[in-house]
């Protein structure tokens, strides 16, 4: 098969998997990846998962291949809170929450982290639409922030939820207290209930 062919008929889909290449051509060789690969035409995102690399110039697409090459998951904790403004630290790697095993992968679109969960912790994300009509799994700014304290449990006193330096106008003027409480009630954790009540008297909320 030759690359413009192929590449017609991919392109559209961002990044792909081998089964998406195979449902559509059964008989593909996979060597022809490998070789493209090489060649600088295809980009591997991890094992079995590649994408076109005029793609690293689409802003925002490196959030679309955290959704899509470790699935399900959805960006949360750093990546999310610095999305939403809420930190002022610069986020060089994505992060996200997954019901797989934590896992790393680093290619040409950036560094993906994700981080595990139980399956009843796998809530409070919402659907974002990127420019080009894509949808994204994306935490809401309340779960992101329970996300982060629930996966780092060093976060423990009133000192702690200070060091993590969300942003105060954001925390009084944005943040949904209701929701907040909402999906912390279904976490069900006496640990998250003392945790978020630091949170809350730090920022006056």
């Amino acid at each position: 098969m030759d690359f413009l062919t192929f590449k017609d008929k991919m392109y559209p889909l961002g990044c792909f998997n081998i089964n998406q290449v195979l449902l559509w051509e059964e008989g593909f060789d996979r060597n022809n990846l490998t070789r493209w690969c090489r060649k600088g035409l295809l980009d591997k995102l991890r094992n079995q998962y590649y994408a076109f690399p005029e793609y690293r110039r689409v802003p925002d697409f490196s959030r679309y291949v955290a959704n899509r090459i470790y699935s399900p998951s959805y960006i949360s904790l750093h990546s999310a809170l610095s999305f939403y403004g809420m930190i002022p630290e610069e986020v060089v790697q994505l992060t996200s929450v997954t019901t797989l095993k934590t896992a790393r992968f680093k290619n040409s679109f950036g560094t993906f982290h994700y981080q595990n969960v139980k399956t009843n912790l796998f809530f409070g994300y919402e659907i974002k639409i990127m420019r080009n009509g894509r949808r994204l799994m994306f935490a809401t700014p309340e779960k992101a922030i329970l996300d982060l304290l629930y996966l780092n449990p060093y976060y423990k006193t009133e000192q702690d939820m200070e060091e993590i330096r969300l942003d105060e106008d954001f925390m009084q003027s944005e943040l949904n207290k209701e929701r907040l409480v909402d999906f912390l009630s279904k976490m069900k954790s006496k640990v998250m209930e003392h945790k978020v009540k630091c949170l809350l008297k730090v920022y006056d909320i």
